[in-house]
């Protein structure tokens, strides 16, 4: 949902979030503001906040949402997001994996620095100019799979999640 229906349910008395958050924004009648809810613990009035670029970011997202017991880590759920969301806190350095996904610590990550012994064995970096030396890195049950590739249904699912 767009900030507007969020702001209404928040003046009604309800807790909006955004896929990937742990807390979530309720509105505070006594204080005639917006109380945020943060994954460490602390409650913040908005217009005490220092990251304004950060804040009015997610003012303007179109993926609002209920915060509720299922979907917001500090009321004991789990946060989900979508596949675009994934690729953004991989480049942030963050593991992240599928729900549904079997096997236990299977997850995804951005790697660097990659470099591989060819059968000379010669160590070659593969820094390129146009495409750097990046890719997914898939760390499974059997190892780590370099160069892992999304499938459709990777891409379009919302049950993308934090990895530990």
């Amino acid at each position: 949902m767009k900030f507007d229906e969020a702001m209404k349910i928040m003046k009604q008395g309800g807790k909006v979030k955004l896929p990937s958050w742990a807390g979530y924004w309720r509105w505070d009648d006594a204080k005639q503001t917006i109380v945020m809810h943060c994954k460490d613990g602390n409650v913040l009035d908005i217009r005490e906040t220092v990251r304004v670029e950060y804040t009015l970011d997610n003012i303007m997202s179109d993926e609002w949402e209920l915060a509720a017991d299922s979907n917001t880590p500090i009321l004991g759920g789990v946060a989900r997001f979508s596949f675009s969301d994934a690729i953004k806190y991989m480049k942030r350095g963050m593991k992240v994996a599928r729900e549904g996904w079997n096997g236990k610590k299977q997850y995804i990550e951005l790697a660097s620095n990659i470099s591989y012994v060819n059968a000379a064995g010669e160590s070659i970096n593969t820094e390129h100019d146009a495409i750097g030396n990046r890719a997914i890195a898939f760390v499974g049950t059997s190892g780590v799979q370099m160069g892992w590739l999304a499938s459709q249904a990777d891409m379009l699912a919302e049950d993308w999640m934090f990895a530990e």
